[in-house]
C-alpha cells in the first residue's frame, strides 16, 4: 500500500469513528465533533434523539422536528418503524426496552397497532403480561399472538436439546448392574464387555450387565418448578413457562409449575401450552417464598425422586426462619434442591445475598442461569450431582 493509500485509509477510519461518536452524543454544541449529519444519519440521529434526547438538535430542527417521541400510537408506531430501519434487531429491543422505560409508553402497547408494529422480544412479553389484567378485549387476542410467536422460537431454541440431555440423564440414573433379562441393555452391555471378548469362541462374556429397572417404564422423577412472579422476575417466569411445557412432554417426568407473588398458584394443568402458562402469571406485587414452598412441600410424595427448582431473586418478603427450616426438611427427606436466581440471558441479577449464603450453608448452591445452561442443571439434579455452574459463577 503506497503512502498516499495509507493516509487515505487512516483517514476513513478516523472519519468513522468521528461519525459514530457524534450520533452517540447527539449533537448540539457540546457535541465537540464539529460532524454533520445528513441523509439517513440524520433520520438515525432523529430517532435517538427522540429516545434520548433532551432537547432537539441541529440537524432535527432544521427539518421542523422536535425530539421527544409524542404520547400517541401513531407517533410511536412511526418511530418504531424507523428504529427497524435503520438498526438491527436486538439495538432495536433495547431502543424499544428504553422507551417502555424511560418514557412511560407501555399504556400504548394496549393497541392492537402498537403491538403488530414492535420487535417482539422475551422482555416485551414480560411487558405484556404485567398488563394483562388490563388490557381490553380488542388487544387480547394481539397480544397473544405476539406471545404465542415468542414462546414458539423459544422452544425451537430450546426444546431438542433440552428433551435429550433430560433424558439422557433420566437413563442413566435408571441403570442398574443386576437387571432382569427383559431390562438388559445389550448394546451398553457388549461395549462395557468389550474386554473379555473371547476370539476363539467369537463371543464376549457378559461379566457385567446394563440394563434398566422395571420403574424405566413408568414415571422416574417427579419435577417442581417453583417460579417467583415479582416484576423483576419477568424473563425467568418466561423461560420457565417454556421449559415447564417441554419437560411436562417427557412421560418419565412428573412435572408442576407453581408461580408466587404474595399467593401461590398451580398453574401444572396448563402446561400442555406455555402461552395459558404465562397469561394465568400476575407480575409484580410482593414475595413470600415460605408460603410457596410450604405448598410444594405438601404435594411432594417421592422425596427421593423429586426435584424442586425455586427460581427467585430470593427477596423474602415471608418468614425467613421458616423457608430456611421448610429447605432443610426437603433436603434431609431426599429432596434435590436447587436456586436459581434468574432463568435468563442477563448477567448477575440483583439478589438478596444473605438468603443465597443461608441456602448455600444447607448445600444448595444458588446461581444465576442461562437457557442454553438450564438442560444441564436440570440433568445433574436428576442424576443427584452437583449443578454444573455458568461460567464464572461461584455458590453463594
Amino acid at each position: 500500500m503506497s503512502g498516499t493509500e495509507q493516509r487515505t485509509d487512516q483517514r476513513t477510519v478516523a472519519d468513522e469513528r468521528l461519525r459514530r461518536w457524534r450520533l452517540v452524543l447527539g449533537g448540539g454544541e457540546a457535541d465537540g465533533t464539529g460532524q454533520p449529519v445528513t441523509g439517513r444519519d440524520a433520520a438515525m440521529d432523529d430517532a435517538l434523539g427522540a429516545l434520548y434526547g433532551q432537547a432537539p438538535g441541529p440537524a432535527a430542527a432544521s427539518r421542523g422536528r422536535t425530539a421527544g417521541l409524542a404520547a400517541s400510537a401513531p407517533a410511536v408506531a412511526r418511530w418504531l418503524g424507523d428504529i427497524r430501519r435503520y438498526f438491527p434487531s436486538p439495538v432495536v429491543q433495547v431502543m424499544q426496552r428504553d422507551a417502555i422505560d424511560r418514557l412511560g409508553l407501555a399504556t400504548l402497547l394496549l393497541e392492537p397497532e402498537m403491538l403488530e408494529a414492535v420487535e417482539a422480544d422475551v422482555h416485551l412479553v414480560g411487558t405484556l403480561l404485567s398488563l394483562n389484567k388490563a388490557m381490553p378485549e380488542t388487544t387480547r387476542d394481539t397480544a397473544r399472538a405476539v406471545v404465542r410467536k415468542v414462546v414458539a422460537d423459544l422452544e425451537r431454541r430450546l426444546a431438542a436439546r433440552t428433551r435429550a440431555t433430560v433424558t439422557g440423564a433420566l437413563d442413566r440414573s435408571a441403570r442398574t448392574s443386576r437387571p432382569r433379562h427383559g431390562d438388559i441393555d445389550w448394546n451398553r452391555t457388549i461395549r462395557a464387555n468389550l474386554k473379555h471378548y473371547l476370539p476363539e469362541h467369537g463371543t464376549v462374556v457378559p461379566e457385567r450387565l446394563v440394563g434398566h429397572g422395571r420403574s424405566a417404564r413408568s414415571v422416574k422423577k417427579d419435577v417442581v418448578l417453583c417460579v417467583d412472579q415479582s416484576g423483576s422476575m419477568a424473563a425467568s417466569v418466561v423461560y420457565a413457562a417454556v421449559f415447564g411445557a417441554v419437560l411436562a412432554s417427557l412421560r418419565s417426568l412428573d412435572t408442576r409449575l407453581v408461580v408466587f407473588d404474595t399467593s401461590v398458584v398451580d398453574l401444572t394443568d396448563r402446561l400442555d401450552d406455555p402461552v395459558d402458562v404465562l397469561f394465568g402469571t400476575q407480575l409484580g406485587g410482593g414475595t413470600d417464598i415460605n408460603r410457596a414452598l410450604a405448598y410444594c412441600q405438601g404435594r411432594i410424595t417421592r422425596p427421593a425422586d423429586t426435584v424442586v427448582v425455586l427460581i427467585s431473586d430470593l427477596y423474602e418478603g415471608g418468614i425467613r426462619d421458616e423457608m430456611l427450616k421448610r429447605v432443610a426438611a426437603m433436603k434431609a427427606a431426599g429432596v434435590q434442591f436447587v436456586a436459581l436466581l434468574a432463568l435468563s440471558d442477563e448477567g448477575t441479577p440483583a439478589y438478596d445475598h444473605d438468603h443465597a449464603a443461608a441456602l448455600a450453608a444447607l448445600g444448595v448452591p444458588a446461581f444465576a442461569c442461562t437457557p442454553d445452561h438450564f438442560p444441564e442443571v436440570m440433568a445433574a439434579a436428576l442424576e443427584k450431582r452437583t449443578p454444573p455452574l455458568p461460567d464464572g459463577a461461584a455458590p453463594r
